[in-house]
């Protein structure tokens, strides 16, 4: 069906309220973004990823800081194992344009696939990178190589004029601690990686064709790129809306109002590119929208299929003419010279330019198309301000304004609560105004740091074996005025790592005559009142204009002269002159320009590191001698081991703590925790044998303490040999019935399964035994019937006959030899524990009489509706029913939640209370001996039942998974302390809640919205929770839904789709079982209200 082509207007509304929609959506937007990005590093089999990730720097020795960047990114799970990464410098640190640097980059790249081996013919690759004439034939094999690939490509190597402390760390990689709340024991958030993880919602746009992805560096674009929509072989550009005032000083694109792409109003080709355009031009080219706008470029451009290909053809040709670009000094960008190639109508200008015709002729058959993306967040990262602007504006709720730091307390310190302190430690004594940022550095006492500044990796020596007051009576004093920046540059050959500063607002690029400024003052006031002269900081013989950028200000010193020479400089110095200005006169000075060219970034990486290493061994220690474990220390330990001369010294330190730590009071510091911690200090130290040793101990204390929370002497009792047991208990369990087992008895106990909408995995413990847990589920029956059953008859023989729906068959004749650990293997071992737990196999009764036990389950195997903790049910609520034992449902559900850990399965207790409750019901567990459940049924009307039962599909995938697989990683990652997982439960449990809330008020499209973010959760917690044949199935059905989700822990089993409405209900079953390529059973099921 062709659709037709909507207005201009339809096509560029703009959304109401946006301000208010924009501070939410930056939140979310980044939010989906990330955990897209940790579910592609976890499971790129699944959840595609870039091929190669590639970024453009100036210089040998910014390439070089980049190619570690790229290593941490990797190390610290920002970046697949899988991805190929690479930082391509300009050609002899000369510049060539972005456009050029984007051909030579893909240039390098294939020459860094050939590099590392692939199966090309070793003369053809080489003529890609070697040979001089543009022979097309020659470059075939790497250009279908490479034809295939996924490329995201940064452009990241300007030399941050702007924002000059960036400058040595790469603007890219400036700090930007969005969400770092979220995960306070792991590495601070970089500007990098928030645009990684926006980019890794891209890739979803290239589906199985290759293609070439280009960013900047400067710039985090927020917008949800999973919904992107790329036109196959074609390049895009990405666009939003924007005012006239900011678009005079921008790009601006025109997109064609005629030839829209099908199925899709957001796509349009371009007739036009315009450069800062006036409003005359706005108006002669059709530009403005009808709303008043016109569409910016964002700079994020992207070439597919045959685009890619005839851009690679260019790339793997292009040596020649880069070379002819250094010969002549000029340069080619990428958004003026390069994309005019891909719009006829700038064919006839390009051909004036530099490699004009070579662009025309060799990308110019193919169109470039506009993807509007109407709620783009266009964060920019260009000058100083604006990046204290992004930590103090609208977004200020999402920064972590403390992070891997140690601060001194607010009685010997004054630090504003809106500063932001990253990766520093403060002495006391220091006091740093509101709104400032400090990052990667040392400060000590008697420092004074105003509003509004930044000061990156200063380390000014301390005093050390002094007292607080000592210290601060006795520091050299140093004041950073209001607006300021200050940082620490190392420079090769230099001991001294030089100390440099600027005003917040000075522009480093405007020159002495057009009101270039240093530390907030005129230039001409700066000389006047220091007594400098022009030709102290500028050469008589530069021809450049003269300006902070080129000034030779920035003396070489000891360290502290450096510091005194800095308050002269800043106009803070109350010291004449006369002492001062020969200091700085006599000593080297460099300018900002050779300090970008002469920056040791090696000494730069490995000082950075050892910095953050030594702040996680402090945070560590502080942990393990005065906290309860609550931190993450086996990421702390990652960050510690960084540090190559005495990072496993360290660990080894903290290891020889463990002992303490057992011997502490296991009401305050559960034996779980503590044996966790000492096998991931094990690990830290490469003992990995001891470590998994260890490991038993780990899970022995979780299933101790999940049987001390069931049930008061529990665990001494189930450990009891039978001979020890009184009369008198024998007598109190069975209530004088002994007798009566020499009669046949007969009990028969049915259950439904359970489907869970949300809260799962706050059940489990240790979670639910340290914490609040919270669920919402449904018990139900399948086909028109229960089940889930079993059968327990008395015997005159003696001992236990067990069988089982699948025809297995098992005889005990002396019960007392059932013991714990079982055969994972063993398929009897669910009725064993049964027997365990209720403590028949503990009581003589057996000796002169048997029981018969039959079990079923017509549910398929690894179905996740709790089938294994149900049938457990069943069997325990029917062995107590026949000796006459408390078979209430809570005690039912307890005893199970032990009988699971004897299995060695683990689970929580939402399964068990999902089957011995009928209906809809929210529960909730309160930590504690012993653990208490609180059962809340939903009165559900009539009404919301139907409409339940109408548009609620039960699904069954045929994807086969257990449960107790997914579980033991969960468990480890929470006793660890992973704050990611901590936070998803807590927000799973919490997501009950207002579930609850949303049936009571038959609210059930906001149960399929709290269905899929439940289900995003999930694949957090695990990745492997689902898989390609699941992702299809639900892509498959999003459409018609409004939710969905697996049922249980997931990776196989039932599903649950929550269609929109009863049509779409209908309209979905019919599909699935139309389409031969999905083999799933949809099941008749209906909610079971009451036994």
């Amino acid at each position: 069906m062709e659709m037709e082509t909507p207005s201009a207007d339809k096509r560029f509304s703009t959304t109401k309220q946006r301000p208010n929609r924009r501070k939410a959506d930056l939140a979310a937007v980044l939010r989906k973004s990330w955990y897209h990005l940790r579910l592609s590093v976890r499971h790129s089999d699944r959840v595609p990823t870039w091929d190669a990730i590639v970024l453009t720097a100036a210089s040998p020795q910014q390439a070089q800081l980049y190619d570690w960047q790229l290593s941490r990114a990797k190390r610290i799970g920002r970046i697949s194992a899988s991805t190929i990464t690479l930082a391509v410098p300009d050609p002899d640190g000369q510049r060539i344009g972005s456009g050029a640097a984007t051909l030579h980059a893909i240039l390098a790249l294939a020459a860094h696939y050939h590099k590392l081996g692939l199966p090309l013919d070793p003369e053809q690759v080489a003529t890609a990178g070697n040979n001089s004439t543009n022979n097309d034939a020659s470059h075939m094999p790497m250009v279908s190589f490479l034809a295939k690939k996924h490329i995201l490509l940064l452009h990241a190597g300007g030399d941050s004029k702007r924002v000059p402390w960036a400058n040595p760390m790469g603007k890219v990689f400036l700090p930007l601690p969005y969400m770092g709340a979220d995960d306070p024991d792991g590495p601070v958030p970089l500007l990098f990686e928030h645009v990684l993880a926006i980019a890794s919602c891209a890739r979803q746009a290239f589906k199985n064709e290759g293609g070439l992805f280009i960013m900047t560096g400067d710039v985090l674009p927020c917008f949800d790129a999973s919904t992107m929509i790329l036109p196959e072989d074609a390049s895009c550009i990405i666009t939003v809306p924007i005012t006239l005032d900011i678009a005079s000083n921008h790009g601006v694109i025109v997109a064609s109002q005629r030839e829209i792409m099908a199925k899709s109003y957001s796509v349009s080709l371009v007739d036009n590119l315009l450069q800062k355009p006036s409003m005359q031009e706005l108006v002669k080219y059709n530009a403005i929208l009808d709303d008043g706008r016109t569409l910016l470029d964002t700079g994020i451009i992207a070439a597919r299929g045959q685009a890619w290909v005839e851009l690679v053809k260019l790339s793997c040709s292009c040596e020649p003419l880069i070379l002819e670009l250094l010969k002549s000094r000029k340069e080619m960008s990428l958004y003026e010279d390069l994309v005019a190639a891909w719009v006829p109508a700038k064919h006839e200008w390009l051909q004036q330019r530099p490699l004009g015709q070579e662009l025309v002729s060799g990308l110019g058959k193919t169109k470039m198309f506009s993807y509007f993306a109407f709620d783009l967040l266009f964060l920019h990262f260009g000058t100083s301000s604006e990046v204290l602007d992004h930590l103090s504006g609208a977004s200020s709720g999402l920064v972590g304004r403390r992070h891997l730091c140690s601060i001194p307390a607010t009685t010997v310190s004054d630090i504003a609560a809106s500063a932001v302190v990253l990766s520093s430690k403060i002495a006391p004594g220091v006091s740093v105004g509101e709104d400032s940022l400090i990052y990667d550095s040392s400060i000590f006492s008697g420092v004074q740091i105003g509003s509004q500044c930044i000061v990156v990796g200063i380390n000014v020596p301390g005093d050390n074996g002094k007292t607080v007051e000592e210290t601060v009576e006795d520091s050299f004093r140093f004041m950073l005025p209001d607006r300021h920046c200050l940082w620490e540059v190392p420079l090769v050959g230099c001991i001294e790592r030089v100390i440099v500063y600027c005003g917040l607002h000075d522009n480093p690029k405007n020159s002495l005559s057009r009101d270039g400024t240093f530390c907030g003052r005129p230039w001409k006031k700066v000389l006047h009142d220091l007594g400098i002269q022009e030709t102290d900081l500028w050469s008589s013989t530069v021809m450049q204009d003269k300006c902070l950028w080129n000034a030779n200000i920035f003396a070489i010193l000891p360290y502290f002269e450096m510091l005194t020479l800095a308050t002269w400089l800043t106009g803070l110095s109350d010291q004449k002159t006369n002492y001062l200005l020969p200091l700085w006169k006599n000593a080297r000075r460099v300018s900002l320009e050779e300090l970008h060219q002469s920056i040791d970034f090696t000494k730069m990486c490995i000082g950075s590191s050892n910095h953050q290493a030594d702040l996680a061994a402090g945070i560590a220690k502080a942990c393990i001698n005065y906290g309860m474990l609550g931190r993450n220390l086996s990421q702390l330990c990652e960050e510690i081991l960084q540090n190559d001369v005495s990072g496993v010294d360290m660990c080894k330190d903290f290891l020889d703590l463990c002992p303490k730590l057992q011997e502490q009071n296991s009401k305050i510091l559960p034996k779980s925790r503590a044996y966790q911690v000492h096998v991931d200090l094990l690990r830290a130290c490469n003992d990995e044998a001891k470590a998994c040793e260890l490991e038993h101990k780990v899970w022995a204390a979780v299933a101790d303490e999940t049987a001390s929370a069931v049930k008061y002497g529990f665990k001494e009792y189930l450990l009891e040999s039978p001979s020890k047991m009184s009369a008198s208990t024998y007598q109190n369990k069975f209530d004088g019935c002994v007798d009566r087992f020499f009669h046949p008895r007969s009990v028969k106990v049915e259950l439904p399964v359970r489907v869970d909408f949300v809260g799962g995995w706050s059940d489990t413990p240790p979670w639910s035994l340290e914490r609040a847990g919270c669920v919402l589920n449904m018990a139900i029956n399948l086909e028109g019937s229960l089940p889930i059953g079993t059968i327990i008859e008395t015997t005159k023989t003696a001992g236990v006959l067990i069988s089982d729906d699948a025809g297995n068959q098992l005889h005990i004749e002396d019960v007392t030899s059932i013991a714990t650990p079982f055969d994972s293997n063993d398929p009897f071992r669910l009725v064993k524990s049964a027997l365990l737990v209720t403590g028949i196999v503990h009581d003589n009764s057996l000796e002169s009489i048997g029981l018969l036990i039959r079990t079923w389950a017509n549910v398929p195997r690894g179905s996740g509706l709790g089938t294994s903790s149900i049938l457990a049910a069943a069997v325990v609520k029917g062995l107590l029913q026949i000796t006459k034992g408390d078979e209430s449902n809570e005690n039912v559900a307890r005893l199970v939640l032990v009988l699971e850990q004897l299995m060695g399965t683990g689970g929580g207790w939402q399964d068990q209370i999902g089957g011995l409750y009928p209906g809809i019901k929210f529960t909730a567990s309160f930590p504690g001996i012993p653990l208490r459940l609180q059962v809340i049924p939903l009165l559900a009307s009539p009404q919301l039942i139907l409409e339940l039962q109408q548009r609620l599909l039960v699904i069954f995938t045929g994807q086969v998974r257990l449960a107790h697989q997914v579980l033991h990683k969960v468990v480890t990652r929470y006793l660890q302390r992973d704050n990611l997982l901590v936070s998803s439960i807590k927000r799973l449990a919490e997501l009950a809640k207002i579930g609850r809330e949303a049936l009571m008020n038959c609210e059930i499209n906001e149960m399929g919205e709290i269905m899929l973010e439940a289900w995003r959760l999930h694949q957090e917690l695990d990745p492997h929770c689902s898989n390609k044949f699941v992702d299809r199935l639900f892509s498959f059905a999003d459409p018609y839904c409004s939710g969905y989700k697996l049922v249980g822990a997931g990776g196989g089993g039932f599903a649950l789709l929550l269609a929109k409405d009863a049509d779409c209900a209908k309209e979905l079953r019919q599909s699935l079982e139309a389409d031969s390529s999905f083999d799933v059973k949809i099941y008749d099921w209906k909610v079971f209200l009451q036994y």
